[in-house]
C-alpha cells in the first residue's frame, strides 16, 4: 500500500502561473504530499531536512508540473483509426454512424492510457449523447465515468443535447423526405432516438448528477452540454440554462466551431450566435465555450462582460478546416481560456504537450511588438484555466497547498539533451521542448499512475490487445449495413451543402471574424 505522507524531491517545481503571465518556480523545489493533497511546497533541502522519517520519491533530474486538464475530448479510438477521412466538419461528423465500436469502457481506456502518459489527469469528456429507452440511459454515463476512475483520472461528465438539425442546417424530417426510401428508413430511427423531451434529459442528468456526487465527489463532476446554437431549439436552451441555475452545474458548449454556424446564427436569430445567447439570458461564469472560432470583436465583448470562458482546441480548427479562434484578443479582454484536444490533437493521440506547443506557435501574429502568448500562459491554459472549466476549480490546477496532489514528473535530462542554455528559461525550454516520452511518473490525488512513462493502473498492453482483437474480426451483417448506408448518405449531404445558400465564404485564415469586428 502506498505512503499516505511522502516528499516528491525535484530539480525545480512550477507551482502554477501568476497574473502577470509567468511562471511560479521553485528550482531544487519539493513537494510534501499527505493523504493525496499538498501540505507544503518549498526547497528540497528545508522539506527533507524538516521530514527525514518520509519517503523521498522523484528525482533531481525531475521537473514537477501540475497536472494537466484536457478540457474538451469526446472519445477514444480516433475517427482517422476507424476509417473516417479528415474533412470539414458538416462532411466529417455523419461518417461517424458508421464507425464500430469496442463499447465504452474500453474505447474510454484507450484514449486514457494517452492522456495519463502525456501529463494530462483530468479530462472534460463530452459523450455524444444518450438515446433510446430512458432506463437505459444510465448504461451510457456509468461505464465511461467507471473506466476514467478505474485507471485513476479525474473526469468530467456531459452529454451532447440537440432537439433539431442532425444533419443539416435544415429540419431533419424535410431532409430524410429527399432521401432514398431505405437510406431515410436507415437514419431516421438513429434520429427519433435521439430526442427525448428536452424535460427527460433534465431529470435524467439531475439524477446522474446526485448519484455521482454521493459516489465520488473527489474525481467526478457533471456538467450539461447543449450541443451548439443550430442544434439547440431557444426552447431547449432556456431549459438547459435554466437547469444549471437550479443545481449550480457547469456548461459547455459547442458553439461557432464554423463559419456555416456563424451565419445560421445570423440569417436565423437576427444576431450573432453569442448575441443570440446573450438575449436568452444564457451567458454567465460557469459557462465555457467550446471553439469559438467566428467570434467578432462584439461576441468576445460580451464573454467578457459575463465572464464566460472559452476552450481553444487548436488542433481541431486546423484538421478540420474550421480555423483558428482568435485567442489573443480573447487574452487582451481577460477572457480566461483553457486549451483542449477536442478528438485528436495535430498527431492524431492525445499528447497535452503538443497541444500547447501549437497553441504556443499558433497565436505568434505578424508584427514585432504584438501581444503574443508566452508558453507559461499556455501552460496555465492546459491546468488552472482547465481546471475552471471542468468544475474542479481550486481543487486542482496548481502545486500548492491544500490542493489536490496532481503532479507530473517530466524529465529534464531529455529536454535539455545535449544542452540548455542558462539564460533560457526552464519554462520555455518545458514547454518547447518536452515530448510525452519524458514524462515519467504521474501522480493523481497521491496515488501514482504512471511510472516509468507507462500506466500502471490497469493493464495496458491487455487494453490494445483486446481492441485489436475486436476490430480485427469480421463485421457483423449491422456494421456493414452501417457503413453502407453513410457511403450512401454522404452524397447527398454534400450536394446539400453546395446549394446551401448560407455556405459562407472564406476570410483571412489567420484571423477570421474578429479582423472585422
Amino acid at each position: 500500500m502506498p505512503a499516505s505522507r511522502f516528499l516528491i524531491r525535484t530539480k525545480a517545481v512550477v507551482r502554477g502561473v501568476d497574473a502577470a503571465g509567468e511562471a511560479e518556480v521553485i528550482e531544487d523545489g519539493a513537494i510534501l504530499v499527505a493523504d493525496g493533497r499538498i501540505e507544503a511546497v518549498g526547497p528540497a533541502a528545508d522539506l527533507v531536512a524538516a521530514h527525514p522519517e518520509l519517503t523521498v520519491e522523484g528525482g533531481e533530474r525531475l521537473v514537477a508540473i501540475p497536472g494537466l486538464v484536457n478540457s474538451h475530448h469526446h472519445s477514444g479510438l480516433t475517427p482517422l483509426m476507424m476509417g473516417v477521412p479528415f474533412a470539414p466538419l458538416e462532411l466529417w461528423l455523419p461518417q461517424f454512424r458508421g464507425m464500430r465500436s469496442v463499447g465504452h469502457r474500453l474505447d474510454t481506456l484507450y484514449s486514457a492510457i494517452e492522456m495519463l502518459e502525456s501529463g494530462t489527469t483530468t479530462v472534460q469528456h463530452i459523450q455524444g449523447g444518450v438515446s433510446g429507452p430512458e432506463e437505459d440511459w444510465h448504461a451510457t454515463v456509468d461505464p465511461v465515468v467507471e473506466a476514467y476512475r478505474e485507471i485513476g483520472m479525474r473526469v468530467s461528465w456531459s452529454f451532447m443535447l440537440r432537439d433539431r438539425n442532425q444533419l443539416t442546417y435544415e429540419d431533419d424530417d424535410a431532409f430524410l423526405a429527399r432521401l432514398p426510401d431505405e437510406v431515410a428508413a436507415h437514419f431516421r430511427p438513429q434520429i427519433e432516438a435521439a430526442l427525448a423531451p428536452i424535460g427527460r434529459h433534465m431529470a435524467f442528468f439531475e439524477d446522474a448528477a446526485a448519484r455521482w456526487a454521493e459516489r465520488d465527489p473527489e474525481r467526478v463532476s457533471l456538467q450539461l452540454a447543449p450541443a451548439n446554437l443550430h442544434w439547440c431549439t431557444d426552447g431547449a436552451l432556456t431549459a438547459i440554462f435554466d437547469t444549471a441555475r437550479k443545481t449550480g452545474a457547469k456548461v459547455h458548449m459547442h458553439l461557432i466551431e464554423t463559419e456555416r454556424q456563424e451565419i445560421f446564427a445570423r440569417r436565423r436569430t437576427g444576431r450573432s450566435a453569442i448575441g443570440h445567447l446573450a438575449h436568452l439570458g444564457c451567458l454567465g461564469p460557469n459557462v465555457t465555450f467550446g471553439h469559438g472560432i467566428w467570434a467578432s470583436g462584439a461576441d468576445l465583448d460580451l464573454l467578457a462582460e459575463h465572464q464566460c470562458q472559452v476552450c481553444h482546441n487548436a488542433s481541431s480548427g486546423l484538421r478540420l478546416s474550421s480555423g483558428i479562434a482568435p485567442v489573443t484578443e480573447m487574452k487582451k479582454r481577460g477572457i480566461r481560456v483553457a486549451l483542449g484536444i477536442d478528438q485528436s490533437n495535430i498527431d492524431d493521440d492525445r499528447d497535452m504537450l503538443t497541444e500547447m506547443r501549437l497553441a504556443w506557435a499558433l497565436h505568434r501574429q505578424a508584427g514585432l511588438f504584438n501581444d503574443r502568448l508566452k508558453p507559461a500562459e499556455v501552460l496555465q491554459m492546459a491546468s488552472e484555466h482547465g481546471a475552471a472549466t471542468t468544475g474542479f476549480d481550486g481543487r486542482i490546477g496548481r502545486l500548492d497547498p491544500g490542493l489536490a496532489a496532481d503532479v507530473v514528473l517530466i524529465d529534464w535530462a531529455e529536454i535539455a539533451r545535449p544542452i540548455i542554455d542558462p539564460r533560457t528559461s526552464l519554462v520555455d525550454a518545458l514547454i518547447l521542448r518536452s515530448r510525452k516520452g519524458a514524462v515519467r511518473t504521474v501522480y493523481v490525488g497521491g496515488a501514482r499512475v504512471v511510472e516509468d512513462g507507462k500506466v500502471v493502473t490497469i493493464d495496458r498492453d491487455a487494453v490494445f490487445a483486446e481492441i485489436e482483437a475486436r476490430l480485427s474480426a469480421p463485421m457483423s451483417p449491422a456494421e456493414e449495413k452501417a457503413q453502407a448506408m453513410v457511403a450512401r448518405l454522404m452524397p447527398h449531404l454534400e450536394a446539400w451543402f453546395r446549394a446551401y445558400p448560407d455556405a459562407g465564404s472564406y476570410r483571412p485564415y489567420r484571423y477570421n471574424a474578429v479582423a472585422e469586428g
